[in-house]
């Protein structure tokens, strides 16, 4: 399930506060920050968007 479009226009990295790109690969949803790259997972249409749980790109 995508995420919802308004949603995705409000979120912004936690960590730059940069714009974020929604990613859908294999089955898995993620946001993607390409100037920190990191990468914060989306579980059941909800993104962890905590920093210590991101990952890097």
């Amino acid at each position: 399930m995508p995420l919802d479009a308004t949603l995705l226009e409000i979120l912004a990295c936690p960590k730059c506060k940069g714009e974020l790109e929604y990613r859908v690969a294999g089955g898995e949803e993620a946001l993607l920050c390409h100037a920190c790259r990191l990468r914060y997972e989306v579980d059941d249409g909800i993104p962890i968007m905590l920093i210590d749980e991101a990952k890097p790109l």
